[in-house]
């Protein structure tokens, strides 16, 4: 019986703050749909490695987008 083996795991980091963006466009639906889940659900910092704030951008965006018919609210 060994020890287990360390996965190497990549460091998160916040795309939008690596790119300077300046605000998330809720308009741009390829951007917003991969910070979601294919049943619709908006995935968490923890999964993405998004900052705080822009995590509140981006949530705030696709509740945006979901408002206007942009995105589903959810997938079948």
């Amino acid at each position: 019986m060994g020890m287990p083996q360390k996965r190497f795991q990549r460091r998160k980091f916040c795309r939008f703050c690596a790119d300077k963006v300046a605000f998330i466009d809720y308009k741009d639906l390829k951007t917003l749909r991969s910070y979601m889940t294919e049943r619709g659900k908006i995935l968490t910092r923890k999964m993405t490695g998004t900052c705080s704030e822009h995590q509140r951008e981006l949530t705030g965006a696709i509740k945006r987008a979901r408002h206007i018919a942009l995105l589903p609210f959810m997938e079948k």
